[in-house]
């Protein structure tokens, strides 16, 4: 229930972080501005090859692991490119009934099958989702992939854009699927090695599968390298580790977030300012802007929320203020 106290509360905090953005993107520094962000733990900024900016003013440090939470999404999303650029995935309109018809349940909903992995990885597979209020839920079911496939139709697969970590499970689960290989593995050899980055495990539902789209741990400093090789085309280090067509790709608007009006591509949210963002809850963030040659990653408290109209706000402040400044 919303009650006077609650609301003068949500009304009182939205005014202060409102001015907390301002104010943030007023700063002439990241140092100063980052100064008012009680919830950031790290942040570093890189512009071309040098390291401009790194703190660490709160949490673990830049060296130990970090919840990056639905940033995960963005990492299964890159591990889709790998799988199409070798041929293990013949297009993004390959349907789950082609490629993965043993992740179907015999009571799906009636259409699943047709659903891309274009749908998956963009957001629009059309059913219910399971993230927001559905993800608790959705988590002690005792099949996550059944449970979303099982789901109804809210929207037309390939239409609006629906949050939902139950999607990009489905698409985690296909990969593993079509490779023969878990999606740690796959994100291992994919892009751990190659780009010099430690990837533990992390959460797997009941039947196995690594969740696909949150939990996945990475330190400040393999985000880093993420960002910088999203900035680059897929390369790092003079290395092609994910086709350039497939980064080209993800970074073209397919749908529009209805909590944030940000773009959405192909698991990567693109801003007005032209960032490529990475984000997960409590406000982790990885970031490409291609034209300012910059790359920025962020950890925060995973415990805290970060939305659109709160944190997340101070924090795209302090990107399109203070960090676009510098580069």
């Amino acid at each position: 229930m919303i009650t006077r106290r609650s609301f003068t509360a949500g009304l009182i905090a939205g005014t202060t972080s409102s001015l907390v953005s301002k104010a943030i993107a007023q700063e002439d520094d990241i140092e100063s501005a980052i100064g008012r962000l009680d919830q950031l733990h790290s942040i570093q900024v890189q512009i071309g090859g040098e390291l401009l900016f790194a703190a660490a003013p709160r949490g673990p440090g830049l060296d130990r692991v970090a919840n990056i939470k639905s940033c995960s999404k963005s990492i299964v999303a890159l591990l889709l490119g790998t799988a199409l650029t070798r041929g293990e995935i013949e297009s993004v309109t390959a349907t789950l009934g082609e490629i993965a018809p043993g992740l179907v349940p015999a009571n799906a909903t009636e259409g699943v099958e047709e659903i891309t992995v274009e749908h998956l990885v963009s957001l629009r597979a059309g059913l219910e989702r399971t993230s927001g209020p559905n993800y608790g839920g959705w988590i002690a079911s005792r099949d996550w992939i059944a449970d979303q496939l099982t789901r109804p139709f809210v929207a037309e697969p390939g239409g609006r854009m629906l949050y939902s970590t139950g999607s990009f499970h489905v698409l985690g689960a296909v990969l593993s699927e079509v490779t023969g290989k878990s999606l740690l593995t796959l994100a291992r050899e994919r892009l751990g090695a190659p780009l010099g980055i430690e990837v533990p495990a992390w959460t797997r539902d009941p039947r196995g599968y690594y969740l696909g789209g949150n939990e996945m741990a990475l330190t400040p400093r393999g985000m880093l390298k993420i960002a910088v090789m999203i900035r680059d085309g897929g390369r790092f280090e003079g290395e092609q580790v994910i086709a350039q067509d497939w980064i080209d790709a993800s970074l073209q608007a397919r749908a529009v977030s209805p909590f944030s009006g940000m773009g959405y591509g192909y698991g990567w949210f693109l801003t007005d300012s032209g960032y490529a963002l990475a984000r997960g809850y409590g406000g982790q963030v990885i970031a490409a802007h291609r034209e300012r040659d910059l790359a920025v990653a962020i950890t925060s408290d995973p415990t805290r929320p970060a939305r659109s109209g709160g944190y997340f706000g101070d924090i795209m402040a302090l990107l399109d203020g203070p960090v676009l400044r510098t580069a």
